[in-house]
């Protein structure tokens, strides 16, 4: 009986960080997309899942097993958190792309599923070449890169995070 109340105390401090540190996770996110009511509602259940499961462990100090448990459930829990961010995709990016051979291409075929592409002229270290700037939604960048990769294998390819947009052109996006 005693096992069982010591393997449900473990599971609860490792299962409480998991969702504790996912939280921490998500919040993080909602701050960075400017979503403050959001953030600051999960950061209230955050903090207190945080204190339950480190009274456990600092209630025993005397019980390492607890400490790593709390540790494991740590690393648990910010893998967990950037799934879930991953999933979310919540946001906008911006990519840049750069076609040297086949810009003509694929800028048709990326305004043909749906993604505004504006085309600027470059000159890098081979000439010139031009610029594909593509504004969209993060949860469409595998269809954008399965559409690059499709239409031009050697094309340069930077994405980065857009925290404000304002105006554009944005469209339902067709799924590959």
């Amino acid at each position: 009986m005693m096992f069982l109340i010591l393997l449900l105390d473990y599971a609860f401090i490792f299962l409480a960080r998991v969702l504790d540190m996912t939280l921490a996770t998500v919040r993080i996110l909602m701050v960075m997309r400017g979503k403050p009511g959001s953030a600051a509602g999960i950061g209230f259940f955050e903090s207190i899942i945080y204190i339950l499961a480190l009274a456990r462990v600092i209630d025993t100090l005397d019980n390492p097993t607890r400490l790593i448990v709390y540790a494991l459930g740590f690393a648990a829990g910010n893998y967990a958190g950037t799934k879930i961010e991953e999933m979310l995709a919540l946001g906008f990016s911006t990519a840049q792309v750069i076609s040297r051979e086949n810009a003509e291409e694929l800028t048709e075929k990326l305004r043909e599923n749906g993604f505004g592409v504006t085309v600027l002229e470059g000159c890098g270290r081979e000439g010139s070449h031009q610029l594909l700037h593509v504004l969209l939604k993060r949860k469409d960048i595998p269809v954008l890169m399965s559409i690059i990769r499709d239409t031009d294998e050697h094309a340069f390819v930077s994405v980065f995070d857009t925290r404000k947009i304002l105006g554009g052109y944005f469209r339902k996006i067709k799924s590959k």
